[in-house]
């Protein structure tokens, strides 16, 4: 199981400032659709099925760090993983670079809480889904020390 995916995406011009920088709520985006995007294609998740069966997330806490700048026609690389969980919630790290992946432009980590869609109420991980969890974890990132902690091994490690 891929414990790590990475998609590659082009900057758009309507999702920047005048300034030619992709806007800062536009990262989120991006960010998010890339996690969507894995889900379906390393994991065989579809969020839309998911739901037609009451299993639902929602984010609950984003916390985000921008690094350096993102530019219009920029094409850059996103990695999303799965670093966390409890029993109702998973924390997933999505890390945005350069297209080399040479250079972190921003990380982003988001606390997605399980719900039942129709009624809106937190719902503990079932045990068939632990399975998936154990399987995606990636271990070794200390939730502890946060985003700010995070950024400072990856400057460690290079990057």
């Amino acid at each position: 199981m891929e414990r790590t995916p990475v998609s590659f995406y082009t900057v758009r011009f309507n999702d920047c400032d005048p300034l030619g920088h992709l806007n800062n709520g536009r990262y989120i985006d991006y960010c998010l659709n890339a996690r969507e995007d894995h889900l379906r294609a390393h994991y065989g998740i579809d969020l839309r099925e998911w739901a037609s069966k009451g299993i639902g997330f929602v984010v609950s806490h984003h916390e985000i760090r921008y690094l350096r700048p993102v530019l219009y026609n920029d094409r850059v690389a996103i990695q999303s993983s799965l670093i966390g969980w409890g029993d109702s919630w998973l924390a997933v790290e999505m890390l945005m670079y350069d297209e080399e992946r040479r250079q972190l432009k921003a990380i982003l980590w988001t606390r997605f809480t399980r719900i039942d869609p129709r009624t809106g109420r937190r719902l503990a991980h079932p045990d068939d889904f632990m399975e998936w969890i154990n399987g995606a974890l990636v271990e070794g990132i200390s939730l502890d020390r946060g985003v700010n902690g995070r950024v400072e091994a990856l400057r460690e490690m290079g990057v």
